[in-house]
Parts: structure tokens; sequence; C-alpha cells
């Protein structure tokens, strides 16, 4: 017999703060009892033959196509008919839960539009209940392990694939329309994966996200995130609070009160897969880095978990090699188009489906370019071309025989390669996050210039440091410009989930 939560009924609301203390009373009770049952299992009580609780759901009905015009990408539905979805982590995504409950009320009229709360049928896997620092598991006898996966709900990977934002997903007859790009067990299971890849928890990421595929960028970050931590109170342009190390290691800004959840940091013994770094500001909309190391798959598997996260935007500084003569080691790339041959989105996202660029975050990284480099008009064009970048899974692409790689990219026209780029544009593409890429070239084997270690070093110290600057500087123009104007109508498609 399955043992659950008591019924809490459905309720309706024309309040956001109201439908959202909701969500979160169901949430914070279901997961309360899935803590204790799991506590009193691990101590060897009989807790009945199978306990689930539930995740909350929200949901909204309309009737009518019209809606109010919205200058916004997100916080209306597409049309008449039953949106729902499933909620999960409401303490770590209040702002943003908040935000969409208040447009939809807004854009939809709460006279026409009300907010539904209550509890979904989607159980909440064992794995996903328990708190950041619990490892009350760790204690159980094998036998007691597997009787576990009898007595309580264990992830299933059918209620958390990428339909939704695929594009590919279609409800049974009678059933609702989706509301969000990702179920409560989908959002939970990246936050998992968060933590084990970045060595960093869910909580520290901000809303700005740079990746890099070398350690040197993420060298020179460190120095910058120490560096801002000891400086004056108040200073300008200086608003970050916190630097945040893989382990999660919290260095404080002189003056800010050390924070309760800090002390859980500790030194890792070795980094993790992809170590990740962040420049925290109070309202979380500081930097978060990545170092995603080579490779289309690692910038895959990374943007498909920090997605969740709704980032207003992610972007790419890394190396590249420049395939025109006339461009010069440490000159920079700004990308406006990608020729993907990285293979490991082609069932998500078909190849013809083109990855634009978008206007205001290619405005951005250039003003930012021109403000760190001090160049203007003809002397900026010339350390920095916009063209087109090819992404390969193939790292020695230049021992394919009948040179056929260096055909197809002249015939598109690129002028840059790299491994990890196109992949992160289309998955930004994909999950609706605005995306960028500025690369910098190191190197022209086309045309002899290979990386010789010296070369290597001296090129890093010269240009590395002033590329990430260009980065965080492209950054706060984003930031400055406001969330209403980079949430791109580009990214919708013509039947569109409301949360952004």
């Amino acid at each position: 017999m399955t043992t659950t939560r008591p019924f809490i009924a459905p309720m309706q609301f024309d309040d956001a703060q109201a439908a959202y203390d909701q969500v979160r009373a169901i949430y914070d009770a279901n997961i309360a009892y899935l803590r204790d049952a799991m506590k009193r299992f691990v101590a060897g009580e009989n807790v009945g033959d199978h306990v689930r609780a539930c995740y909350p759901f929200v949901r909204v009905h309309t009737d009518t196509v019209a809606r109010a015009d919205s200058r916004l990408a997100f916080g209306f539905v597409a049309g008449p008919g039953t949106y729902e979805t499933t909620l999960t982590r409401p303490d770590l995504f209040a702002r943003y839960y908040l935000q969409q409950f208040k447009l939809l009320l807004k854009n939809h009229g709460s006279h026409q539009v009300k907010i539904e709360v209550g509890v979904s049928a989607q159980p909440i896997p064992i794995h996903f209940s328990f708190a950041e620092h619990e490892h009350i598991e760790g204690s159980l006898t094998a036998e007691r392990r597997l009787l576990m996966r009898d007595v309580f709900d264990l992830p299933n990977l059918a209620a958390m694939d990428d339909g939704i934002a695929n594009g590919t997903h279609e409800p049974p007859m009678g059933e609702a329309q989706p509301l969000s790009l990702f179920t409560a067990p989908r959002v939970d299971y990246s936050l998992q994966r968060l933590r084990h890849y970045t060595g960093s928890s869910c909580e520290h990421f901000q809303k700005f996200v740079l990746f890099t595929n070398y350690q040197f960028y993420i060298d020179e970050f460190i120095k910058l995130g120490h560096e801002l931590m000891v400086s004056p109170a108040g200073e300008p342009g200086n608003d970050y609070i916190a630097f945040v190390e893989p382990g999660n290691l919290v260095m404080r800004r002189v003056g800010q009160a050390v924070e309760p959840g800090d002390v859980h940091g500790s030194p890792l013994p070795r980094l993790p897969q992809m170590p990740g770094y962040h420049l925290i500001r109070a309202d979380g909309t500081g930097i978060s880095m990545v170092n995603i190391g080579v490779g289309p798959a690692n910038a895959k598997t990374i943007t498909d978990h920090i997605a969740v996260l709704r980032p207003h935007a992610w972007l790419m500084l890394g190396h590249c090699a420049g395939l025109r003569n006339t461009q010069e080691l440490g000159d920079y790339v700004l990308a406006h188009g990608y020729v993907r041959e990285d293979h490991v989105l082609d069932e998500d996202l078909p190849l013809w489906v083109p990855i634009p660029p978008l206007a205001e975050v290619q405005v951005a990284i250039e003003a930012a370019v021109a403000e760190v480099t001090q160049l203007t008009g003809h002397d900026l064009k010339r350390v920095m071309r916009t063209g087109t970048v090819a992404s390969t899974d193939n790292r020695n692409w230049e021992l394919m025989p009948q040179r056929t790689p260096e055909r197809r990219f002249s015939q598109s026209r690129a002028i840059a390669l790299d491994m990890e780029s196109a992949t992160i544009a289309a998955n930004g593409f994909r999950f609706r996050v605005p995306y960028g890429t500025l690369l910098c070239v190191s190197d022209k084997p086309m045309h002899g210039e290979i990386k010789l270690p010296g070369m290597a070093n001296q090129f890093y110290r010269d240009r590395v440091d002033q590329h990430l600057r260009i980065g965080i500087r492209a950054v706060e123009l984003l930031r400055a410009l406001g969330v209403d104007k980079l949430h791109s109508r580009k990214l919708r498609s013509f039947t569109e989930v409301a949360f952004q």
C-alpha cells in the first residue's frame, strides 16, 4: 500500500505572492514528509510498503486569444486552453516564479485568468529530497539500500526528457499544454548534475555565465575575484559581495558578514570535470564562469544543466584557429553565424535550423572590445573580425585525407574554427538563453602557424587578461541593458511556453 501526504485541495489566486506562498508551502510540506520517512527508514523502522510525495503544480486557463501587448518574450500563454507545469525548489527560484506569476496575471488580466496551485501526480524522487549536506543514506546496508528502491520513488527518466524545449512534445488528448520548458524532475536532475560537474551548489550560480575552454582564463578570473573581495566597499563598478570557488569555498567581500552556509565549504581533493567559479551580486545578476574543457560533448552537457537556472545570457570566451591569412595571432572573432559539425545536438536541433546572432549581445560584445582595447573605426576592425565560426568534434581535422574539412570550411566562408562555440550557441537557441561568442585566434594551422611552447606562453600572457576583461565588460553592458530587452522573441516558437 502506498502512503502519501494528506491531500491538499487546489486553490486559485489572483495575487502572485499568495500563489508563490502556496507553492512553497506544498513543496516544503512534501519534502519534509519524505525526509522524515527516509530518516525513519534509515533507522530501521517500517515506514509502509511505499512512501510517496508529489511536486506542486501551477495551472492557468484562458478562453480567449486576447492578451496584453507585452514587449517581453515571455509571461503569457499563446492562446486559449489550459497550461500547466510542476515546480521545484521555490526557495531557489523565488524571484523567478514571482516574476512569471505577476506577468501572467498582468498580461491576461487577473479578472480573466487565475493562477491555480495544487499537488500534482508527479512523485518527488527520494534522491531529490535530500538537503544539500545530508548524506543519511550512506549508513544503509546493501540489503536496506536495495529495499529503498521498493519503498521510495526513484528518478524516472521518462519525466525528464527535453521534448518541450525541442518542440516535439505533444500532450495526450485532454492533457494540459506545458507552461514551462522544464518539468520539476528535469530541473531537479540538472541541479544535482551541476554540483557533480562544477563542484558548486546551484545556489551560487549567477544570471550571467561565461564559458571558456582554457584554464588560463579561470586563473585570471580567480585573480580578479580575489582582488575585488579586498577592495573597499562602494568602489565604483564593484558591487560583488562574494567570490565562490569549487567546493563552495566562499570568500566574502571586506565588510560583508559571514553567512551560515559558508561553513559548509571545503577544498576539493581534485577539481571536478568542469569547475565553476562565481562572482556574486546580491540580486543574483553576477557572473559565473565555467571551464568546460575541450570538446562539444562537455559544452552540451553543462549547458543542458545550467539552462534550468534560466540565465539571462551566456557567452563563450575561448581560443580558436584562424582560417584567414589576414588574421594575426591574438585577433578577436565575433561570431555572427555557426557551422555546426559538432554532431552532439543533431537529434535535438536539426542542422537546417539557423542559429541567428542576437543584436543586443553582438552590440554589447563589440562595444566591450572597443572600450577595453581603446580602439575605434578601422583600428578596431583590424583586430576584431565578425564572421562565421565553424565548430567540429574532430580535434585533428587537419589530418583527414583529401582536405575535405578545409574545403567545407572555405565554402561556408568561416573565419575561425573551434570545438565548442556552435554547441553553446545552439543550446542557447534551443533553451531560449541569449548567447554570444568572442574568440581569440591562437594559431593558424592552415597557414603553417601552429602554437609552439614559447610562443604560446607569450600569447597567453598578452591576451588572456584582456579577453576576460572584455567578456566581463560585455556582461556589465548586457546587465545595464535590462532583461526586458535581452530575452528576444527570436528565441520563441509559434506556440511557446509562458515561463521564459
